[in-house]
């Protein structure tokens, strides 16, 4: 099932760049993240009380708030930068460069995470990365 969810996220990102490059013209880049997040928040909470994942909240442990707070601000210096960046340079350029967050989090799995780094993962960083410059040339 994760396999699935994996490929709606790539399909979703997919649009997601192509209508925000529709959308951010003659947009200032943080207002346009900002109006992004905005329905983002809202339809992620909407999620939490249509599933009633909302009692859990009490249950998070500290480690973990700690955490996710990191992935939001994490999240957030992303988009900005990646609409920034949108909004500057084209995206079939922008998204590919975006993309090499696959190799750089393969890397910081394996190094922080402890994850195991295959012979198929080193294949697969190299040739993602020489893809991605392949693209942006």
């Amino acid at each position: 099932m994760w396999f699935i969810f994996a490929i709606g996220s790539a399909i979703f990102a997919a649009l997601t760049s192509i209508l925000a490059k529709v959308g951010i013209d003659g947009v200032n880049s943080n207002l346009a993240t900002a109006i992004r997040t905005v329905v983002v928040v809202l339809m992620a909470w909407g999620m939490v009380f249509i599933t009633n994942a909302q009692s859990g909240i009490s249950e998070i442990s500290k480690r973990s708030w700690l955490f996710l707070i990191l992935s939001g601000l994490a999240t957030g210096a992303s988009w900005l930068c990646y609409y920034k960046a949108l909004q500057m340079g084209e995206a079939s350029k922008v998204v590919p460069i975006d993309k090499l967050s696959v190799v750089i989090t393969l890397v910081m799995a394996f190094i922080f995470l402890h994850e195991q780094f295959t012979v198929h993962s080193v294949i697969g960083c190299i040739l993602i990365g020489a893809g991605t410059l392949f693209l942006v040339m």
